[in-house]
């Protein structure tokens, strides 16, 4: 039996879809957003020496001022997919039938490819922040990608990095993994507001589970409303990345960029192919961009 899917998705209300759906990756909470790339943009870094010296009645220029950039440059990426109605409608119909008089209206069917289509750029997205390799398809550069990809680990860059205690992470050795990350944060950016240590839900298991051998979950209250720390720092729970990595930034010092306002390549498209082609798909079309960058890397800590 064949469904009839006329809706056509574009422009301003389709770029409200995508944006939502890329905010989604909880990464997104940790990171700097910049928005409106249409090709590049440039993160200016500043560095000032000797510019402080005893004042007197002459004229005395001294210090130096050094400005740099780092580039960020996003990928432009898109879907374009067939995807068979029946197959779509059955899980469709299951939403429909949800138990209980107190139970919401289902969505139509067109918000339900969409919100299908959202969350597979979704995790596409949040995989790519941490992990991704700019040389696979469908993937951007990601922070830390094994070898000389990641743009925490570039030829180049200064950030600190400090070596794994163990060939995998354990509920035996994360603590210590922890401390020999706090202890290399940079003096000047211990005490900043936005510092937060990266890691991913399988190190944050391992973290609570050697915190309560240790009794100390009981202590935290962490059943109520507990904000993730260790030693004082911020815990940032990030779904995408990398597990047996450590990330200690400040949220202002690491870059999202993407165009999510851009009618142009925030879209999606649902294309009903039966009237075209005698098919029975619906023809899914979406464009968007994503990359990252790290501004400063000396302020940042790697342990892997």
């Amino acid at each position: 039996m064949a469904l009839a899917v006329t809706s056509n998705y574009a422009g301003k209300a389709a770029g409200f879809y995508i944006s939502q759906a890329l905010r989604s990756a909880n990464s997104m909470e940790f990171l700097t957003m910049i928005e409106n790339i249409k090709y590049k943009s440039n993160i200016q870094k500043m560095s000032a020496a000797s510019m402080v010296q005893d004042a007197t009645c002459d004229v005395n220029l001294a210090g130096t001022l050094t400005m740099t950039e780092a580039v960020l440059e996003p990928k432009n990426l898109m879907i374009q997919s067939d995807l068979c109605k029946q197959t779509l409608l059955s899980s469709f119909e299951a939403l429909q039938m949800r138990a209980g008089a107190g139970a919401p209206p289902p969505p139509s069917f067109n918000d339900y490819v969409i919100s299908y289509m959202g969350e597979t750029i979704a995790n596409a997205t949040e995989t790519s922040i941490w992990g991704g390799n700019n040389a696979t398809a469908g993937e951007f550069t990601g922070f830390v990608t094994g070898g000389a990809v990641g743009r925490l680990v570039q030829a180049g860059n200064t950030v600190v990095d400090v070596a794994n205690v163990g060939a995998a992470y354990s509920a035996a050795n994360i603590i210590e993994n922890l401390q020999n990350c706090t202890a290399a944060i940079p003096t000047p950016v211990y005490t900043k507001e936005d510092l937060y240590i990266y890691m991913s839900p399988k190190s944050y298991r391992l973290y609570i589970s050697a915190i309560s051998t240790l009794g100390y979950v009981n202590a935290y209250s962490m059943n109520g409303d507990y904000d993730a720390v260790f030693e004082g720092i911020k815990i940032a729970v990030c779904n995408g990345m990398t597990n047996d990595t450590l990330v200690a930034a400040e949220r202002s010092n690491l870059f999202f960029g993407t165009d999510l306002l851009s009618d142009q390549t925030s879209r999606i498209d649902l294309l009903d192919m039966s009237t075209l082609d005698g098919s029975d798909n619906i023809r899914l079309l979406a464009r968007y961009s994503g990359g990252v960058q790290v501004g400063i890397g000396a302020d940042v800590v790697l342990v892997s």
